[in-house]
């Protein structure tokens, strides 16, 4: 079987991601396998990251916001990544958010492999190198965020603000990761903040890349079945009981950490940290 293939083979392959509380994540099977992916997608990211501050030409939304803020606070980029992931998760907590490992291991990785990455990559002259690496850093972004979106270890920070307020508001994802996204653009812009063509890119093509690599890279899982408790009449069950009881998800609006991983879904408003 030919490269080719086995590519259209693995973008056919229907692996659902499936919404499952920290406890369930972590035994759901294949967790020697899923722990080694989303640490090599947590690092890869870093890495792509990094390419796109040496090239200059513009940072995801998030990035934007992060390197504004270095200006103004004296910490190195990837400290800054650290520090911004833990003030996000603070924001769960009212959200009733709960973090799994691949939240906790998201909000610190992905910083210290940036600042690894950038202690060995000079700043870069050359408009076609800086062009280059803009590109290697939006599709590598691209297959790191399903990488570790795909070890269905927990959402990062970033994107479990996302979920939470969707479900809290009832508003869709794609309203607020737009109106989360345009509020951190505009606040880093104002900080100091690189907005520019790599910005553009970046939004236009992050969805398509990711929707290329989750199917192939998704890890099927099976969640284990968990004791519900009995709730009084006219209760309210927790968040993260309701979650084990919802279907896995393929719709458009669905949210990202929890949507169908095939060709046929909309992961165009994937966050991917």
């Amino acid at each position: 079987m030919t490269p080719l293939q086995l590519a259209r083979r693995g973008v056919r392959r229907r692996v659902d991601l499936v919404p499952m509380t920290p406890i369930q994540q972590l035994r759901a099977g294949h967790l020697a396998h899923r722990v080694v992916q989303l640490l090599v997608g947590l690092v890869l990211f870093g890495v792509t990251m990094a390419l796109m501050l040496r090239a200059t030409l513009g940072l995801e939304p998030w990035g934007v916001l992060t390197y504004g803020l270095t200006l103004h606070i004296p910490m190195s980029y990837g400290q800054m990544v650290i520090a911004s992931s833990f003030v996000v998760l603070l924001l769960w907590i009212p959200l009733r958010q709960w973090p799994g490992l691949g939240t906790v291991l998201n909000a610190v990785v992905i910083g210290l492999a940036t600042d690894a990455m950038l202690s060995v990559v000079p700043p870069i002259e050359s408009l076609g190198w800086r062009v280059g690496a803009m590109l290697v850093g939006v599709v590598g972004n691209g297959m790191a965020g399903a990488l570790y979106i795909g070890s269905q270890l927990g959402p990062g920070p970033r994107d479990g603000l996302m979920t939470g307020l969707a479900r809290r508001t009832g508003r869709s994802i794609r309203l607020v990761r737009t109106s989360l996204e345009v509020t951190v653009v505009a606040l880093g812009w104002s900080l100091g903040g690189v907005v520019g063509v790599g910005t553009v890119l970046y939004a236009l093509l992050i969805g398509p890349v990711v929707q290329f690599f989750l199917p192939l890279l998704t890890v099927r899982v099976e969640v284990p079945p968990v004791a519900q408790p009995v709730a009084a009449a006219g209760s309210e069950r927790h968040d993260h009981t309701a979650a084990t009881q919802a279907p896995a998800s393929s719709t458009s609006e669905a949210p990202s950490a929890q949507r169908s991983a095939e060709p046929g879904s909309s992961v165009r408003d994937t966050a991917t940290w």
